[in-house]
């Protein structure tokens, strides 16, 4: 946008057009930023956040969380599942802060892969 707004500006500075039009321009440029960014995060949030844990003893634990939900419910399941002794060793090299990062960058994909010495595996993506 940086781009188009230096464009708008040189356009007045070589009389093109004058200061009311320039300003109408840059309005229009914002407001268009705005919107766009607001339907990227409208369209991001109706996303699906996956987890997969998988132990070495092969027990399974598929979670499928709206980002919507799931931006809500991390930090309070994180807390509760690091105090539950049979959950603990799963949860407790999960970064948190890592994922509420990369869901607030909207990024798609794998977010997390982890493999444990002993066989167990997490997977957190986003799709």
């Amino acid at each position: 946008m940086k781009q188009e707004i230096a464009k708008v500006i040189r356009m007045m500075e070589e009389g093109k057009i004058d200061a009311e039009k320039a300003t109408e321009l840059i309005s229009l440029l914002k407001e268009k930023e705005e919107s766009g960014s607001t339907a990227k995060s409208t369209s991001y949030l109706d996303k699906t956040l996956k987890i997969r844990i998988k132990s070495e003893e092969n027990d399974q634990v598929n979670v499928n969380l709206p980002i919507r939900l799931f931006q809500v419910l991390l930090r309070a399941g994180h807390g509760i599942a690091s105090s539950i002794p049979e959950v603990e060793k799963y949860v407790k090299d999960l970064d948190v802060d890592l994922i509420l990062a990369a869901i607030d960058q909207e990024l798609e994909g794998r977010i997390v892969d982890i493999s444990t010495n002993n066989g167990d595996k997490i997977d957190v993506y986003v799709e």
